[in-house]
């Protein structure tokens, strides 16, 4: 049996199909958050601020969610970034 495309399932399907991953993925990330707070937090840390920045947008309901989160944990592009991180010029 094959798995239908994006195009043929409705949105309950979909939801259906997602649902336990999600969910999984969802308590993954509550737990390492946890962890982090019994660590003793990391308040003002940078992957911290980019974490909220990520589960923010994951509560928006506009398109490319994936995009914007990507583009969260992302640097600026910066000329010269070849020699920066790699040694090498181009």
């Amino acid at each position: 049996m094959s798995t239908p495309n994006a195009a043929e399932v409705n949105a309950a399907e979909v939801l259906e199909q997602e649902f336990l991953l999600i969910r999984a993925k969802i308590l993954e990330v509550a737990a390492k958050l946890d962890r982090l707070d019994r660590a003793g937090g990391a308040a003002g840390s940078v992957q911290l601020r980019q974490i909220q920045a990520g589960l923010d947008i994951l509560q928006e309901s506009e398109a490319n969610r994936a995009e914007r989160v990507q583009l969260a944990f992302s640097l600026d592009y910066e000329d010269g970034w070849r020699e920066k991180y790699l040694g090498k010029e181009t």
